[in-house]
């Protein structure tokens, strides 16, 4: 159960964050066996001043086209599994929006099986 946060500049286009989390539902359907229909997802836009980073963080450039992609999910993916995500993320974003790799920066955070509710007020995960 992923929940996924991608930030992002204002764009022109009213559907492109919307096609932008479509893109990263469809690379962890792929990368990391997310089940269908388990798509949570805040998608937010932000002008210039409200959306801050370097441009040059570790010799990777970057622009304001640049997608902040934080997904927090249970623990337990391999180290090749997160690397394939990754790379299926910045490729499908480059191949259909002509978003640059180096404006696709992603964090994982990863939790215990017990520490979500998915309503009702109960740990449907919890054993």
């Amino acid at each position: 159960m992923p929940i996924v946060r991608i930030d992002t500049m204002k764009n022109q286009d009213s559907g492109y964050i919307g096609k932008i989390g479509h893109i990263v539902y469809e690379a962890m359907r792929t990368a990391i066996s997310v089940p269908e229909n388990d798509n949570f997802q805040v998608l937010n836009e932000h002008d210039r001043e409200h959306l801050v980073y370097d441009a040059k963080y570790l010799g990777i450039t970057r622009t304001d086209r640049l997608v902040m992609i934080q997904i927090t999910l249970n623990e337990g993916r391999t180290l090749d599994q997160k690397k394939r995500l990754y790379q299926t993320i910045a490729d499908e974003l480059h191949q259909q929006l002509g978003i640059s790799p180096g404006d696709v920066f992603i964090n994982l955070v990863e939790v215990k099986k017990e520490n979500w509710s998915f309503g009702n007020g109960i740990a449907q995960y919890a054993d």
